[in-house]
């Protein structure tokens, strides 16, 4: 593992990003865990806080071909994945493929979307693949798609499937940047369109399948992993849970562990990776009985409670 190259490339992105994300290192952090754990990522907050410049920003800092889906209440499957079109010269009907052929996606406001069209993006999201009339496009690497989600209680939102949620590898809340740093974004803007357009690339698509592959050479200890599975069980032990961690989730808290070591500088990961990411990748995979379902900071808080009675083994 060429270490240095890729602590390298990771310190490029990060502050290409923060030239247009200000204030915001651990939602820079946390995308790219999702890009190097070859997966994707849901952004749930309030318009207008930057979740699309944090994307359109990633984008560009890789080189990525970049899409954004406005996702609505009357968008249809083939308006993501594409469909049969009639080419008069031919006399036939042609595949013409969607948006979601490119490296980064954005579906912005994805719960405003109703269930039958969320669905269009699930064999893309855990296969990276499109099929249309028995026409397969093989999506190419690296391929990631980021959703943003608004409050549940917002006007015209649907609730995300539950297998919908579980392809996104990350979950967590971006929230208001400090005094100090909107102050910085005052200062900086002098309109209110996304402010990624003065990012260049730093890095190239071949870099980022780079720290893809180096991501997948993490060293992960039986110790480490075997935290893994007792926070797992945990989840699926707690009385307020109807349906706990599935065995993908623990795949992927250990995916991004490796991730996150790596952003952090090492080839292995501990027990604090496992720790920090538990709450991003796990709260959004459980679901909790009906009488507390409306209680928005339950699920974080459960993985909280399973991490607080699991001693860390040495």
């Amino acid at each position: 593992m060429s270490l240095e190259k890729t602590i390298e490339f990771v310190g490029k992105i990060i502050a290409n990003v923060e030239k247009a994300v200000s204030g915001k290192r651990e939602a820079v952090e946390l995308v790219l865990t999702g890009l190097m754990a070859r997966s994707h990522v849901l952004i749930e907050d309030v318009p207008g806080i930057g979740k699309t410049t944090l994307a359109m920003a990633v984008a560009r800092s890789i080189g990525a071909r970049f899409n954004r889906i406005q996702m609505t209440s009357d968008l249809l499957p083939s308006d993501i994945v594409g469909g049969l079109v009639f080419n008069p010269k031919d006399q036939d009907f042609e595949v013409r493929w969607g948006p979601v052929d490119g490296n980064i996606i954005l579906c912005d406001e994805i719960n405003r979307a109703t269930p039958k069209t969320q669905s269009a993006l699930l064999e893309c999201m855990a296969e990276s693949r499109v099929t249309i009339d028995r026409q397969t496009l093989r999506l190419e690497d690296p391929f990631m798609v980021i959703a943003t989600q608004n409050p549940l209680e917002y006007e015209g939102c649907y609730i995300l499937g539950e297998s919908q949620k579980d392809r996104f590898i990350i979950s967590f809340k971006m929230g208001y940047p400090s005094a100090e740093h909107e102050l910085a974004i005052l200062k900086g803007h002098t309109d209110v369109r996304a402010g990624a357009d003065n990012i260049e690339p730093v890095v190239t698509l071949e870099e980022a399948i780079f720290l893809q592959n180096q991501t997948a050479l993490v060293k992960v200890s039986d110790q480490v992993l075997g935290y893994i599975m007792k926070i797992v069980e945990a989840t699926r032990n707690d009385s307020r849970v109807t349906v706990g961690v599935s065995p993908r989730g623990s795949i992927l808290l250990k995916m991004a562990a490796c991730a996150i070591a790596l952003i952090r500088g090492r080839d292995y990961v501990i027990f604090d990776d496992v720790k920090y990411l538990a709450p991003f990748v796990l709260s959004h995979r459980i679901q909790i009985a009906s009488d507390r379902y409306y209680d928005n900071a339950l699920p974080e808080n459960i993985i909280k409670d399973c991490l607080a009675k699991i001693p860390v083994a040495v």
